[in-house]
């Protein structure tokens, strides 16, 4: 997921944004409706801790699979 906020929000919430980009998200700095920088995780080779968080981010914004959408994924490309 995306964030965008502007230069005097991003200022005024630096910590929490940070604490959104460990999560795994990204951060779009505008000036006005003109994006200027982006703030992303710089990823560290056999951060574990990294991989598990931006995992636990992607499935927090994932919808809930039902039962039955399980069983026909199941069957998915099955001949009969």
């Amino acid at each position: 997921m995306t964030i965008t906020v502007k230069v005097s929000e991003a200022k005024t919430r630096l910590s929490e944004l940070l604490a959104k980009v460990e999560a795994g998200e990204e951060v779009i700095i505008s000036r006005g409706n003109d994006p200027i920088a982006k703030l992303t995780r710089i990823q560290q080779q056999n951060d574990v801790a990294a991989v598990i968080a931006e995992i636990k981010a992607i499935r927090s914004r994932a919808k809930p699979v039902t039962l039955e959408e399980i069983l026909a994924w199941r069957h998915e490309g099955h001949r009969y």
